[in-house]
C-alpha cells in the first residue's frame, strides 16, 4: 500500500471519529468500544479504501449496535462520504455491499457518486 495516496482519506476519518486508531496490526479500528475495525495490509488505492469503509462501516450504521451507536456510524459514515443516507438505504447498501460482498459493484457505485438504483438492478 502506498500510504501517501490514502493519507488525506484516513486523516479524515478518523478525525470523523476520533476515538480511531491503527493497530500494530495494521488495522484501522474505527469505533474501539464496537470493536468496529478493518485491514489496511491490502488497500492499493483511495478507491479500496472508499470501498472498505462501506464494506465495514454499512451494517453498524443499521444494525447489530444500538440506536445510538447506529446514528453515531451512520453519521460518521455520511460525513466522510458527504452523504445524506438514512437507516433504510443503509440497510439496503449493507444488503448488497457489506462485508465486501461485491466489490466490483462498490466500486462502481462509489464512481457513479452513490447512485442508489444500481443497488436496485436485479443483475446485481
Amino acid at each position: 500500500m502506498n500510504i501517501e495516496n490514502i493519507k488525506s482519506k484516513l486523516n479524515k476519518l478518523m478525525c470523523i471519529f476520533p476515538t480511531s486508531f491503527i493497530s500494530r496490526n495494521f488495522e484501522l479500528i474505527i469505533e474501539p468500544k464496537n470493536n468496529i475495525y478493518f485491514q489496511l495490509n491490502n488497500v492499493e488505492s483511495t478507491l479500496d479504501f472508499d470501498c472498505k469503509i462501506i464494506a465495514y462501516l454499512s451494517r453498524p450504521s443499521c444494525k447489530g449496535l444500538s440506536d445510538y451507536w447506529q446514528r453515531k456510524i451512520r453519521k460518521g459514515f455520511n460525513e466522510y462520504f458527504k452523504t445524506d443516507f438514512d437507516k433504510d438505504e443503509m440497510m439496503q447498501i449493507y444488503t448488497k455491499l457489506g462485508n465486501d460482498i461485491h466489490r466490483k459493484l462498490c466500486e462502481k457505485f462509489i464512481q457513479s457518486g452513490f447512485d442508489l438504483s444500481l443497488l436496485n438492478d436485479n443483475k446485481n
